[in-house]
């Protein structure tokens, strides 16, 4: 099956400025893929291009299988978009202005009437659709444009910064909208600044800098590929000295730090060796009770690769 995005040497200028440049990135279907960058990196440059709002200089862009060049109404009518703080009219109610935006897209009255109560209930507006959107707090503004994004049972919705601007149950709130979204099978390309959002949601991720590609990987990948150090802690049943020193003795291990029935183990590879000490574990009569990964957080990676990039630029 085709990614839900290709994007394959992408180029963008504003006369002298390079907006994005040769960028180069894949979204996988039935994925929940950041999209990250610090501001004016081109990811709502990128995007525009994406939705046919904005055409690109060079490169080529596929959308679920198929190229797109400008506004295509054959692809638009696959994809939900919500933009970056999206403005609605205050005037509206919410029911309205979803029936509004169903007819834009083409949907019968039957198709509206059994899909706008669906999505009001899927993004918790149902009961508040005779609710002016003038009187919505910014919460609920953000749902109602996800709701709108959703019209027409899309296979892909690109979300830019739905968290921009909200409080924290507003913020969490959103984010239990995408798994939800992701759940249905919708593939999900959001654009954000909030790493810890990004880390708590997506499967994949994309940093980009001065309109290019630093990664584009999943998101355990991504923590694996810096410096950082990676920790796997486990806790033990019958653990045994032997058990501490073979492990100890293992190539990739760096040390052991022991704290009960729990281990700290400090690797010197980004390989994932789970099943080697597990089997080591195993050989030696432990039972392993849990075992989980410590690796470099999304921020330090966001962080490493844009100062390196950054000085590599200013040489």
């Amino acid at each position: 099956m085709d990614p839900a995005i290709e994007i394959i040497g992408l180029t963008k200028r504003y006369g002298s400025l390079t907006a994005v440049n040769k960028l180069r990135l894949k979204v996988e279907r039935n994925t929940i893929h950041g999209f990250l960058g610090p501001n004016g990196a081109g990811k709502t440059t990128t995007i525009k291009i994406l939705v046919g709002l904005l055409k690109a200089n060079e490169g080529t862009v596929k959308i679920l299988g198929q190229e797109v060049h400008g506004d295509m109404p054959s692809v638009r009518s696959k994809m939900g978009y919500m933009p970056e703080l999206p403005k609605f009219p205050k005037h509206l109610k919410g029911s309205e202005l979803l029936d509004i935006y169903g007819r834009m897209y083409g949907m019968t009255d039957q198709e509206r009437k059994d899909q706008i109560p669906k999505l009001l209930d899927l993004v918790g507006l149902r009961g508040r659709e005779g609710d002016l959107i003038g009187k919505y707090s910014k919460g609920m503004q953000q749902r109602i444009g996800i709701a709108q994004a959703l019209l027409g049972t899309p296979e892909l919705v690109i979300l830019d910064e739905p968290s921009l601007g909200l409080d924290p149950v507003g913020m969490v709130e959103v984010r239990e909208l995408v798994k939800t979204m992701a759940k249905e099978g919708v593939t999900v390309f959001v654009s954000s600044h909030l790493l810890f959002e990004v880390e708590q949601i997506c499967s994949h991720v994309t940093i980009i800098n001065r309109g290019e590609a630093l990664i584009s990987d999943t998101l355990q990948n991504a923590s694996r590929m810096l410096s950082g150090k990676t920790t796997l802690i486990i806790e033990i049943v019958n653990l045994s000295d032997n058990i501490v020193e073979t492990l100890k003795n293992l190539p990739f291990v760096s040390s052991v730090l022991q704290t009960g029935n729990t281990l700290d183990i400090e690797l010197n590879t980004n390989d994932d060796v789970r099943a080697q000490v597990s089997q080591e574990i195993t050989r030696l009569g432990g039972i392993i009770v849990s075992m989980n990964v410590k690796g470099t957080k999304l921020e330090e990676v966001f962080i490493q690769l844009i100062e390196k990039h950054q000085g590599d630029k200013a040489q």
